[in-house]
């Protein structure tokens, strides 16, 4: 049972409802996602990851990636390479609502990583101790996700964890593969767990979580303290729903919600792009989900996509 597991995690004075949080992902966990898998149970949720340097130069895009509203719990991610920046961006205004802020030091994308951010911070453990010191030093909570190392024969996973509690940061994610597994592959338990023991501050373990049950089983082969849901959240937002024991409600208020949300904040063709590729998600496995697939696809305006969601997701919600 899910309940066992299940416990409300104090970070440095934040007491989140739960240990079931909802991952970073870019281009998904935008405000309405978060809102949505927030009321369906998530008791910590990240924005997607934004860039320091974008803050710095006023990039209105980076901006919008920090939209907020009062409610749970929420973090926003930050990455970048420059210490400086990071504590600028930090000391951001548009940080202000945010009770925890993350430093991605894992996201294993060439765009990223060339330029010395994310995963490649994994190779240069004296710059990632600096970047969390100086995010540290603007007064806020800081956390960090890392992975356990570039490859199988270079994990790092223990010794950056006691890097990361030595620098400041109130709590560490690991996602538990290497980066050149990207998202293939099963989840180190081993390694999260090595994660736990060299630490003292909370753990939360990302990887592989698709339901209560695996839920359960990261939990005790880790020991972390919380979990974190990624792509499981995408097909499936109410998974939080079954990890917490709440009632499983119906999908299609949500996901209209979703969707006036989604356009009344980043207009028209965006919430059009955005929630045809939701709704994709949500319907995957239905019987005839290449054909609803197809229908969302060529749908051209948010209101044809609120009329096939207002027939096909009843059909997920029987």
């Amino acid at each position: 049972m899910a309940d066992e597991w299940l416990f409300a995690p104090d970070i440095a004075g934040m007491v989140c409802p739960n240990n079931v949080f909802l991952a970073p992902m870019a281009g998904y966990t935008n405000l309405p996602m978060r809102t949505m898998c927030e009321a369906f149970g998530a008791g910590l949720t990240f924005t997607e990851m934004v860039s320091a340097k974008g803050l710095h130069y006023g990039n209105e895009e980076t901006q919008k990636l920090l939209l907020s509203r009062p409610g749970g719990p929420q973090a926003a991610q930050l990455f970048g390479s420059d210490p400086d920046i990071m504590r600028e961006a930090c000391e951001n205004e548009l940080l202000a609502p945010f009770d925890l802020i993350d430093l991605n030091m894992g996201c294993p994308m060439p765009k990223v990583t060339r330029n010395g951010e994310g995963s490649a911070l994994l190779e240069n453990m004296p710059l990632a101790e600096k970047i969390i010191a100086a995010c540290v030093r603007s007064g806020k909570r800081v956390s960090v996700k890392f992975r356990t190392g570039v490859d199988e024969n270079h994990k790092v996973t223990a010794e950056f964890a006691k890097m990361c509690e030595g620098a400041g940061a109130v709590m560490i994610t690991v996602h538990g593969r290497t980066r050149d597994k990207i998202y293939a592959g099963p989840c180190d338990y081993a390694e999260i767990a090595a994660a736990k023991a060299a630490v003292k501050i909370p753990v939360v373990a990302n990887g592989g979580v698709w339901n209560a049950k695996d839920f359960v089983k990261m939990r005790e082969r880790t020991g972390a303290d919380a979990v974190m849901v990624a792509r499981a959240a995408l097909y499936n937002p109410r998974v939080f729903c079954e990890i917490t024991g709440r009632e499983r409600p119906p999908l299609l208020p949500f996901f209209l919600r979703q969707l006036e949300e989604t356009k009344a904040l980043y207009g028209e063709r965006f919430a059009l792009v955005s929630m045809r590729k939701m709704a994709v998600f949500y319907i995957k496995g239905l019987p005839g989900s290449v054909t609803y697939k197809r229908q969302f696809f060529s749908a051209e305006t948010t209101e044809e996509v609120a009329d096939l969601a207002s027939r096909y997701l009843k059909i997920a919600d029987a």
